[in-house]
């Protein structure tokens, strides 16, 4: 039925096509696992100008535009729990464009007060300059495979919920041990659907990475805070990093050795600009979306949990900005940590406006009442479905109990001040002390042998941790954020180190803090060190800072245990709520929730309308960076370079038809967290732009698409070139690109 549909679609195109008729454009909402293609969204794809072939954009047997996208990683962020960023790669060498704002942590860490790269910028002349970034990964998709049938053999549904996880993860296991081939690759099976289908994913890790190129903050972060997540927009979001192999091609640690990467595919950069409708295509790794999302959870996002991470972030970021405003040196070692705490400070504002200006909770509701209508309709409907929504109810009921709680442990604790979290790297050290007096005289030389590489591996941690520490800015944060905690939290959910608070010190949290910070080795780079050389576990144990640590650890095991039958029921609940909506609208294309694996998106290049009597152009231009520039605002801030070639018109071959250089371009494209950096890709499958972020309009996207007014704000690919060539002369980099005239 699907195929008969996709020709019939295919068929409308062609007649369109054939009679002279335009055929309208429209977003295409949905972020598609790029298999289904041929099956499910070529005919559209073709019908908004796509001149590729399916083969061609994804294959698991040839060279695809899927072979150029990456997914950007660290230690942390692997292909098992994720990706931050994505990239795409467009040159033979290996060389990788994505996002200014995905690079900025990397360029930080390099970054010193004498060679402060994210002010000044940076650009390798030859690749002997190119600055390897320690911890960073770049992953491929070598396949994507639909695994359903082999994960869902042995499950019914007479199960229960815990037995049902128990032998999916079982089948999971097997899966990607047997696509690993033995550690070649890293596979990852993938639920879709809330566990109604499952997908292997199979990926090639490369470790080696290196910065080839940023401009300073005044273009790639050009707008700040006040612009971000908003249109119309000027800023240059791109920075370059190469990934570089073993002699042999293969994914190697950084090794002087090693080689630039040539990859199966990379994409020509497109010098021929945008016009309204062109075709746009989007891939990479979108994180999560809650497209699924029922009126109970939208109730508690606009009602609670934003308006609380709100709050506590609006805190955390006035105590920076007061120390980074004084402080050249404090500036750039909080700059990241700023910018990642106020990226979604913001987007929790805007996504709370957004739910309430498009009345996302009724219209939620609508589509409930729809579904129990239809549930009713039939009998065996009841007995599948007829509960999956009480059960959703319930599970929220219970979340709610603990959603304060909750929020203010990941908020205010573990992202708070720093050295709570940190202490999550002495768990393993701590159990070790305090198990060696009970171990076998035997075994007492390894354990003291293991203690001693662990604390070796904690001193070089520590090092990088105090690079970018400030003590007087933490211990502000952690006044700040206990305060907030001890007045919001309820009593009885609090941490245990509250009652040492009220006991010892009155419940003067200052006078807490001082003895913290006056006495906790978490907090002291000469203290930590000290403890290191010879770790004692009374010292560890005794520790104020530590003890925090363990008391956090301590209260997230107990509420999530008492949660657990809450996510169970909401899985549950979620999973036959999704495969009943499926069922009843069986001509309606279904797409997963975004889940941090490769999704393509494809649309057109649109204006929009936000409100009455406003109209939104779909480019903004080199102009509008002059006229936003205010010189006593560091956000504004326009380089004195760059402000000579806008009087000289000195712009080269990267204006458009009328002279102008365009900075950035809006499509319709479905996207969000973790697309950032994704390549925009024009029809015949060159470069023209970079996804960098949404509209504020559409804030709310990540819970209904919201057609109207769903943009995508992308760098447009001739800005990024001219930057390169005229403000940077880095020819070298165009020397490698393939350009599109």
């Amino acid at each position: 039925m699907k195929r008969f549909f996709a020709s019939l679609l295919l068929l409308l195109f062609v007649t369109q096509a054939s009679f002279g008729l335009k055929p309208p454009t429209r977003p295409d909402e949905g972020m598609w696992i790029p298999v289904w293609i041929e099956e499910l969204n070529y005919p559209e794809m073709a019908r908004l100008g796509i001149k590729l072939s399916a083969e061609e954009v994804y294959s698991n047997t040839q060279p695809s535009i899927k072979d150029a996208i990456v997914g950007l990683g660290t230690s942390t962020y692997t292909p098992n729990l994720g990706f931050f960023c994505s990239g795409v790669v467009v040159s033979p060498q290996g060389m990788v464009f994505t996002n200014h704002h995905c690079g900025y942590d990397a360029i930080q860490k390099v970054s010193t007060l004498e060679n402060d790269y994210l002010t000044h910028g940076f650009w390798a002349s030859k690749l002997e300059e190119e600055i390897p970034i320690e911890g960073m990964t770049m992953s491929f998709v070598v396949k994507i495979e639909d695994v359903t049938a082999r994960i869902l053999r042995d499950i019914d549904d007479s199960m229960s919920y815990s037995s049902r996880e128990k032998a999916i993860n079982k089948a999971k296991k097997g899966i990607e041990n047997e696509a690993s081939e033995k550690g070649k690759y890293t596979a990852v099976v993938k639920p879709m659907f809330e566990g109604n289908e499952y997908y292997l994913y199979v990926y090639e890790t490369y470790k080696d990475i290196r910065l080839v190129g940023t401009p300073p903050n005044a273009i790639g972060k050009f707008g700040g805070d006040t612009d971000n997540w908003m249109w119309p927009r000027h800023t240059g979001d791109f920075s370059i990093f190469r990934i570089y192999t073993a002699p042999d091609g293969s994914p190697a640690e950084f090794s002087k050795n090693n080689v630039p990467l040539k990859p199966k595919k990379y994409l020509p950069v497109s010098n021929q600009g945008v016009e309204k409708d062109d075709f746009a295509m989007i891939f990479g790794f979108p994180g999560s979306s809650n497209r699924y999302l029922t009126s109970d959870g939208v109730n508690i996002a606009i009602n609670e949990s934003n308006p609380l991470i709100v709050n506590i972030r609006d805190k955390k970021l006035e105590i920076m900005r007061s120390y980074m405003n004084k402080d050249p040196k404090i500036k750039l070692q909080y700059a990241s940590k700023y910018a990642q705490i106020s990226n979604y400070w913001k987007y929790y504002i805007g996504q709370t406006k957004g739910l309430k200006r498009w009345d996302v909770y009724n219209r939620k509701k609508e589509l409930e009442n729809q579904f129990i209508n239809w549930v009713q309709q039939d009998q065996n409907r009841q007995q599948k479905y007829g509960t999956c929504l009480q059960e959703i109810k319930e599970s929220y009921e219970l979340i709610q109990n603990y959603n304060k709680t909750i929020t203010y442990l990941e908020e205010a604790i573990l992202q708070g001040p720093e050295f709570i979290y940190f202490g999550f790297d002495f768990l393993q050290l701590y159990a070790l002390l305090k198990n060696l007096d009970n171990v076998d005289k035997n075994d007492k030389p390894k354990i003291e042998a293991n203690i001693k590489l662990i604390a070796k591996d904690l001193s070089e941690k520590a090092k990088k941790h105090f690079k970018d520490y400030n003590v007087n800015v933490d211990k502000d944060i952690f006044i700040a954020m206990f305060e907030m905690y001890t007045s919001e939290v309820p009593k009885e959910q609090q941490i245990s180190a509250i009652k040492t608070l009220e006991k010892k010190y009155k419940g003067d949290i200052k006078r807490w803090a001082d003895d913290i910070y006056r006495k906790s080795i978490l907090v002291d780079e000469t203290r930590l060190d000290n403890f290191l050389q010879n770790p004692k576990l009374k010292t560890l144990e005794n520790d104020l800072g530590f003890q925090i640590t363990l008391n956090t650890l301590s209260s997230l095991r107990e509420i999530w245990q008492e949660m657990s039958r809450a996510e169970a029921k909401q899985k549950e609940g979620y999973r036959k709520y999704i495969a009943g909506l499926r069922e009843m609208m069986p001509e309606k294309a279904f797409y997963p929730d975004a889940n941090s694996t490769m999704r393509m998106t494809y649309g057109t290049v649109q204006d929009y309308f936000p409100a009455d009597a406003v109209h939104y152009d779909f480019i903004t231009t080199l102009k509008g960076v002059m006229e936003k520039e205010d010189p006593t605002n560091e956000e504004f801030i326009v380089p004195d370079k760059l402000k000579e070639l806008y009087k000289s018109k000195d712009f080269g071959p990267y204006v458009d038809k009328n002279g102008n250089i365009i900075t950035c371009f809006i499509t319709n494209n479905d996207i969000t967290g973790g697309n950032s950096g994704s390549p925009v890709i024009d029809a015949n499958g060159h470069l023209i732009g970079l996804a960098f972020d949404g509209n504020w309009e559409s804030m709310s996207g990540d819970i209904l698409f919201e057609t109207s007014v769903q943009r995508c704000i992308n760098v447009d690919i001739r800005y990024v070139l001219f930057i390169i060539d005229k403000y940077a002369g880095a020819t070298n980099i165009l020397n490698e690109l393939t350009i599109i005239n």
